[in-house]
């Protein structure tokens, strides 16, 4: 269907809405709202309170006769479960795939809060890459709540007698992505497994998992697709998602083989990719990242660089595009 990727809350199908935020980059994620017979299912939060806060306001005309009972986190990454504070109280289930409820705990606001505080202290073209990828957001005095129930592959849940059907599929982009199916609707949240028109980054891996899960959703032939990032999309845009981390994933294979470093490996398959379609998607820097994670999986032992020195390359590289 055709919904325009307009910041705001879109009916996508009966009963289940999408809560879209341009541009799709860093920070910038989906949510969803799922109406049942007399409740509601959030599909993720967002990355600070106050974005969260005017989401549940959009959602309110829903919510004031089906209020939400059941949160579901699709991953542990912070733009998807920074917000979960504003949704708890009495008889509020937060639920969560084991794996993603076990990196909550490694991930907290105060860590992003304290980075943000310090970039004083790293080089200048790092702290202002940092300050536009994640300035926009304010994650101090922000506390989430633990999952009250977690699953392991597969959870058959229903929101006032409508089925909802949970998949994981990680670990892929993180250790515990989880998708959400809506049967009767023919809808699919996917949490970051999707990032469309924008780079996906591979945090956990592996990359064959994450084709795996965008098999998994070409399979349910859905009548619409919900990324965690970017416009909605259909069956062509889950496969250009499987094509670029197919791409990756081969050309540092080969890499590795002729004897590069990662960084080598990052800077010549950045420049072959610009040569390709995803040389037009955004956030291109994330390859830094990417690679990394790839890396894990062809020298055993391997231990990626500490965060400090991956984002100062991800800096160095979207300024060198900047720049031409």
């Amino acid at each position: 269907m055709t919904v325009p990727f307009t910041k705001g809350l879109h009916e996508v199908a009966d009963g289940v809405h999408a809560y879209l935020q341009p541009d799709g980059g860093w920070g910038w994620s989906n949510a969803g709202l799922i109406e049942g017979g007399g409740a509601s299912m959030l599909v993720d939060t967002l990355f600070d309170l106050r974005l969260t806060r005017e989401m549940l306001d959009a959602m309110g005309a829903l919510t004031s006769t089906r209020p939400i009972a059941t949160v579901v986190n699709t991953h542990a990454n912070g733009d998807h479960c920074f917000g979960n504070e504003l949704v708890a109280g009495p008889g509020v289930e937060f639920v969560a795939s084991a794996a993603a409820a076990a990196e909550m705990d490694e991930s907290p606001p105060a860590t992003l809060a304290m980075m943000m505080e310090r970039t004083d202290r790293l080089p200048v073209e790092t702290a202002d890459f940092l300050h536009r990828t994640f300035g926009p957001f304010e994650f101090g005095g922000i506390e989430v709540p633990p999952p009250t129930r977690t699953f392991t592959g597969f959870d058959m849940t229903d929101i006032g007698g409508r089925p909802v059907d949970l998949i994981e599929v990680g670990p892929a982009h993180t250790a515990g992505d989880v998708i959400a199916w809506i049967p009767d609707a023919q809808v699919v949240f996917t949490g970051d497994i999707l990032f469309i028109d924008g780079t996906p980054i591979v945090w956990a891996g592996p990359v064959a998992n994450w084709i795996a899960a965008c098999e998994k959703i070409i399979a349910l032939d859905a009548s619409v697709i919900v990324p965690g990032h970017g416009p909605l999309t259909d069956a062509e845009g889950v496969r250009a998602v499987g094509a670029y981390l197919r791409t990756i994933e081969e050309g540092a294979r080969a890499r590795h083989a002729a004897g590069m470093t990662s960084s080598e490996a990052t800077l010549d398959l950045h420049d072959e990719l610009n040569a390709t379609p995803f040389g037009a998607w955004s956030d291109r820097e994330r390859l830094v990242i990417n690679v990394e994670t790839i890396w894990t999986t062809l020298e055993p032992g391997y231990v990626r660089p500490p965060f400090p020195e991956l984002f100062g390359r991800m800096a160095s590289l979207a300024g060198s595009m900047s720049a031409s």
